[in-house]
């Protein structure tokens, strides 16, 4: 329940300084009026003084942390956090733990409450399961020396990205200004190799971010790949990730100590490369500015009663589920640099999708690049998927390659009809009748032999009862999703066959592979062996094809809609409104693997086959296709051995010499790469 307080009566605690007395002394002494000017590139510390002039506030805290007790009531894979199942136990929180813990903790300002709670929820590794303040999280430190795994001389190492000036220069004036005022010649670092980084080899250092920074997916490989620069698309265009070594939420570093080689020399240096902080939130001029604009909470953070809003009697089109992830760095999004885009002019593209033949003599290869599983045009992407396929193999293509690199998930589409799911039993009246408006109404779903359930139909009744590390968890029965309920365009002629048979495709990407993208990928390698190939990570390590797989998320503005909409809101177990303006998205639905229906896909092990990128396939999207297609092997068919694939993949940028070298190092440690 929405407690007693008002925010003009928090505001002055929060604020140094009220709009209504501030004068030039104050603003001076301001932190927030400081930087204001200065926008939107400011130092670390600069940033951080604004952030932290906000004492902490015990209501707040109170309030934060009942809204995330009652959210987490719903999050269905809270019991196996207490020790999670085997490739994923770095990901074990004592989730309920870390809340009392952190109800008694000091804290001297709001931000390093906040923080605390957000770096908690980053710690369970699932996208779909996070706390973001929006008060902080418009913050993102930004370094001009992103980095990457590559193979050169038959040896994997870390590198500063070779493109860093043409990257680089893409941010824009202001930020090539601000580095200026710092002096560093950060254009001598293109391509060096990183022997340390912080004083720790430089792998090690990788290792360490992704185990406590990188969060949003379980594997441990998966997230040292989000630490490293790659390849996306954003919206239709191409976009560099610069990675979340050299682009992390949060301002708390100044910068960061490299021990490397710079390209064309052979000693080492030591060079400390600086972040600049970068902001993305709403403006502001002064402290009282700041927190009314982007930490108050809003009209929209505790979500409607729809009923209540002149909406009763009205049938409200079904909203389409969702799974992703929220990735903050494509606010602003730099884009790719032109010269390694595709030479080739894509068949069809539109809604998130790029369509490729590849030239001679790969010219029997397409390639499907699927952006992102949430596009501006959610019938669009379905039109533009079939036409982009049928141009396809109106070009001739024979074989296709489907790239996922860095998809965010989206929209389930039609893809959880294939897949058995159910819902934790957290409390509330899930179940009560007429919910024909929200995510919960029964008529949205099938039994399990495909039969609609009735709108009157209890499906958290009889509950079935888990054991997981002791805990009883009740769930639902378990359904799936119809394409009738969740819509499709009856207008699109679909052949009676796959365009293209299962056993000629492939799946390429990085593992950064979200949500829906992760159901799909599943879907395509557990029902029909399509093989899944990951780029990337590092030497001698397994990789997962897949990010986090858990089935739908809500945000709490949604989750909060469904329940004032019903009626809910004075539930013993609803989560208190928001104070501030802040989001805790959780995953409320499991999605059960298609091969072990008794395991979640998110903690079913599938190993991809993994392939270190090269220099010329990191950032060249075509280079890396054009690889694939040499060694392109149907998963029935093909005889030859993963040898016989390292050399055939690797043939086309890499000498015979540099792949015996190779081939010869990786076979001895018997992990299954490419």
């Amino acid at each position: 329940m929405l407690l007693a307080c008002s925010f003009s009566a928090l505001l002055v605690t929060f604020t140094v300084a009220t709009t209504a007395n501030i004068d030039l002394n104050a603003r001076q002494t301001d932190p927030c009026a400081l930087i204001a000017p200065k926008l939107p590139y400011v130092l670390p510390s600069e940033a951080l003084a604004c952030m932290r002039s906000f004492a902490f506030n015990e209501t707040l805290r109170q309030n934060v942390l009942a809204n995330a007790n009652g959210v987490l009531n719903l999050f269905t894979f809270e019991p196996y956090y207490l020790h999670s199942p085997p490739r994923f136990q770095e990901s074990t929180v004592d989730i309920r733990g870390e809340l009392r813990r952190m109800s008694k903790k000091s804290y001297r300002t709001d931000y390093d409450f906040s923080v605390d709670l957000y770096n908690v929820t980053a710690l369970l590794n699932d996208g779909h399961t996070r706390w973001y303040p929006i008060c902080y999280i418009g913050w993102q430190n930004l370094m001009p020396a992103p980095i990457v795994s590559l193979l050169t001389d038959g040896t994997e190492n870390i590198y500063i990205v070779p493109d860093l000036v043409e990257l680089v220069t893409l941010i824009g004036p202001s930020y090539l200004a601000r580095l200026d005022t710092l002096k560093i010649d950060w254009k001598r670092l293109a391509g060096a190799k990183v022997l340390e980084i912080n004083g720790k080899p430089a792998y090690k250092y990788v290792d360490y971010i992704a185990k406590v920074a990188s969060g949003n997916y379980l594997d441990h490989g998966i997230r040292i790949n989000s630490v490293y620069s790659s390849y996306r698309i954003v919206g239709d265009s191409w976009s560099q990730r610069f990675g979340s070594l050299a682009n992390p939420s949060l301002p708390t570093l100044d910068g960061l100590t490299f021990k490397l080689i710079i390209a064309g020399s052979k000693k080492p240096e030591t060079i400390f490369v600086p972040y600049i902080a970068s902001f993305n939130g709403r403006s502001f001029t002064d402290s009282a500015s700041y927190w009314e604009a982007n930490c108050a909470a809003t009209n929209a953070t505790n979500g409607q009663d729809l009923l209540g809003a002149g909406l009763t009697g009205t049938r409200r089109t079904r909203p389409q589920p969702l799974g992703n992830i929220i990735d903050h760095s494509a606010v602003k999004a730099v884009g790719l640099p032109p010269q390694y885009e595709p030479t080739q002019t894509p068949v069809a593209a539109g809604n998130g999708l790029l369509f490729y033949t590849l030239p001679v003599p790969h010219n029997t290869t397409g390639v499907m690049f699927v952006g992102s599983f949430y596009p501006a045009d959610y019938y669009g992407f379905q039109a533009k998927a079939l036409e982009g396929l049928q141009a396809l193999k109106a070009a001739g293509v024979t074989k296709l390659i489907i790239d996922v690199h860095n998809n965010d998930g989206g929209y389930r589409l039609q893809l959880d009809y294939a897949l058995d799911s159910s819902r934790r039993r957290g409390g509330q009246a899930h179940h009560r009748a007429g919910r024909w408006f929200l995510y919960y109404a029964p008529n949205g779903y099938a039994f399990l032999n495909d039969t609609l359930q009735s709108n009157d139909f209890d499906y958290m009744e009889p509950s079935t009862v888990l054991n997981i590390n002791g805990q009883v968890n009740k769930n639902s029965n378990k359904y799936h999703d119809t394409c009738q309920q969740y819509g499709f365009d009856d207008t699109l002629v679909l052949p009676e066959q796959p365009i293209f048979p299962l056993k000629d495709v492939v799946v390429v990407g990085n593992g950064d592979c979200a949500s829906t993208c992760a159901l799909f990928t599943t879907l395509l390698s557990e029902k029909s062996g399509v093989k899944e190939y990951v780029f990337g990570v590092r030497p001698g390590l397994t990789v997962e094809y897949k990010g986090m797989a858990g089935n739908q998320v809500m945000d709490w503005p949604v989750l909060a809609t469904e329940f004032k909409t019903m009626k809910l809101q004075d539930h013993p177990l609803y989560p208190e409104d928001l104070l501030v303006d802040g989001d805790f998205r959780v995953n409320w639905r499991t999605a059960w693997s298609y091969r072990n229906g008794t395991k979640p896909i998110a903690y079913q092990s599938d190993p991809a086959i993994r392939v270190p990128y090269t220099h010329e396939t990191y950032n060249r999207p075509q280079k890396l296709w054009e690889q694939v297609a040499a060694g392109f092997c149907r998963p029935v068919a093909c005889r030859c051995s993963w040898n016989v694939y390292r050399a055939r993949s690797l043939a086309i940028s890499q000498s015979v010499q540099e792949m015996t070298q190779w081939i010869g190092k990786s076979s001895q440690t018997g992990q299954r790469e490419l």
